[in-house]
């Protein structure tokens, strides 16, 4: 290990995909499924991330829930205009700055979450019904630890 980076060789095995490649290839599945559990419902897979976001966090701008869901802030404009029309949220002037709107959930979108609850815990139990309770454990740490790693590069490149 050279300067703190291992090589590709001390990481994997060879001829195994990259880890990275692995994670990819786990989010386009999680969202092909998570896609098709939630269309009946009427939601997108980022539209549903937006309104956990929004759970989870209490009322965001709209820059401010475009960074945690990992979204474009235009994008996520375009889909805040289409989930305020739906009922799911509402803006509220910021106090103390009423240029800035926040988004928050209303009681239907809080109804709609707790409708997709089911559909979602169906796939969280697909991806970890063979696996042990530690080893569920160790896979969360994992991907929790991958998140926090690599939030904090994305930080760092961002600054100034």
């Amino acid at each position: 290990m050279m300067g703190g980076v291992s090589t590709s060789a001390e990481q994997h095995p060879a001829g195994a995909p990259l880890t990275l490649y692995l994670v990819k290839r786990l989010e386009l599945v999680v969202r092909a499924l998570l896609d098709d559990a939630l269309r009946p419902l009427g939601l997108t897979t980022l539209q549903y991330t937006a309104l956990t976001v929004l759970e989870a966090s209490g009322a965001l701008s709209s820059a401010q829930l475009a960074r945690r869901s990992f979204l474009r802030p235009q994008t996520m404009h375009e889909m805040v205009l289409a989930l305020e029309k739906r009922g799911l949220i509402a803006r509220t002037p910021k106090a103390g700055n009423k240029r800035v709107l926040l988004a928050g959930l209303t009681d239907a979108g809080r109804t709609l979450l707790a409708d997709c609850a089911p559909a979602i815990a169906e796939v969280e139990h697909a991806l970890l019904a063979d696996l042990s309770p530690g080893q569920r454990a160790t896979f969360r740490e994992g991907l929790q630890h991958g998140v926090t790693a690599l939030g904090a590069l994305l930080r760092r490149s961002q600054q100034p």
